[in-house]
């Protein structure tokens, strides 16, 4: 399916696992899915009595409101996340009667492919209790020939009905996506808003960035320049025990132009890649850091460097705010995903909307990405990005 919601269903039937489970797969999934089917035309003759009972009364918010629970039940049962089809968004009235309306013909149709195989499943029980006994079956008596193609066309009615129940669950998530998904208008207009609001929060944290490297060079580094050049002249009118103290001076002003060159890239994440620089972080924290990055291959390299970044500010911020003791940092694949979590159990309390986590979450949306922050006050922390690979 091409459109937008396509991540968000899961087939009818994965690929079987190696091992002990291949067998049993198969068969838990062809059950699961006569399940789906059978429920399916129950729940679309219950939606077809609602709507014969409710039509003189179809504009009655209370009405609408019950349609609309039925419509999302129903796209529960179909495994199609309710959010993300934006029920709630602008629709014209009477929606949710049209996509129930809609859902009887398919919910019937897979009422009568449920049938066929219970009165084919029954048939051949019957069958084969007749022959099983040396008794025939509505005249015809056992024989080889007749089993043989009797045998063969059960398989193939069995194959033909099964196939049916596909298409029949198929045509039901195809219909829900198409009536209950957002308007294509709609989702486009959402997603440029979307874009521009990433955009325009891009922007505002490369803009806050670069105020607080100006900051930190005019603050800290300037000022430490400045007095290691008094110190040296000062030395130079024969005051030689301050050149001791003027080295000291050069050396701190050395590791901080080097903390700040890291906060603007960190120029080792290309060259060692994001676990080493994520051990770089570790080194530097004056909290004991425990890293997890398990990922099967580099990713691309703004996603590398927005999960540096969303490390590197969560481990200052746990340090230098939540008091914390401890720290963990995973970095794992799921899907197309690269998910950045570090807890910390410090005291809790972070916000969002705070001048470093807010920079985050605008550098993580302009990847199209999700954050999110989960401080109760008295801890633990637990800050999580989720980056799109693909």
């Amino acid at each position: 399916m091409s459109d937008g919601l396509t991540g968000l269903m899961e087939g009818p039937g994965a690929p079987s696992r190696p091992g002990g489970e291949g067998g049993a797969r198969p068969v838990a999934e062809g059950l699961r899915l006569l399940r789906a089917v059978v429920l399916g035309a129950v729940t679309a003759l219950l939606g077809a009595v609602f709507l014969l009972l409710t039509l003189p009364f179809a504009r009655r918010p209370a009405v609408r409101r019950a349609a609309r629970r039925l419509a999302i039940l129903e796209a529960r049962r179909l495994r199609l996340d309710p959010a993300a089809l934006h029920l709630d968004a602008g629709r014209p009235d009477g929606w949710e009667s049209r996509y129930l309306a809609a859902r009887v013909p398919v919910g019937v149709l897979g009422g009568l492919v449920v049938l066929l195989l219970v009165l084919g499943a029954g048939t051949a029980a019957v069958i084969a209790w007749s022959w099983g006994r040396g008794l025939p079956f509505d005249g015809m008596a056992p024989s080889l020939p007749l089993f043989a193609y009797l045998l063969l066309v059960g398989v193939v009615l069995l194959f033909l009905d099964l196939s049916g129940l596909v298409g029949v669950h198929a045509l039901e998530r195809r219909l829900a996506v198409r009536m209950l998904g957002p308007d294509p208008t709609e989702a486009l207009r959402r997603r440029i808003a979307e874009l521009a609001e990433s955009r325009a929060g891009a922007l505002a944290a490369v803009d806050s960035e670069r105020r607080r490297i100006e900051r930190d060079l005019h603050d800290g580094l300037q000022q430490r320049l400045v007095a290691l050049s008094m110190l040296v002249g000062r030395a130079r009118r024969g005051r030689s025990e301050l050149l001791a103290q003027a080295h000291e001076e050069a050396q701190q002003a050395l590791a901080e132009l080097r903390e700040v060159a890291w906060r603007v890239y960190p120029s080792g994440l290309d060259s060692l890649g994001l676990a080493n620089a994520l051990a770089g972080v570790a080194e530097r924290s004056g909290v004991p850091v425990k890293v997890v990055c398990e990922l099967s291959g580099r990713p691309p390299t703004a996603v590398e460097t927005a999960s540096y970044f969303v490390v590197s500010e969560a481990v200052t911020n746990a340090a230098k705010h939540a008091h914390a003791t401890a720290i963990t940092v995973e970095v794992r694949e799921r899907g197309t995903m690269v998910v950045v979590c570090v807890r910390d159990d410090g005291v809790g309390g972070a916000s969002a909307a705070g001048g470093g986590l807010s920079g985050l979450a605008r550098r993580v949306a302009a990847l199209d990405g999700r954050f999110g922050v989960d401080s109760p006050p008295g801890g633990p922390t637990t800050i999580t990005a989720e980056l799109p690979c693909a």
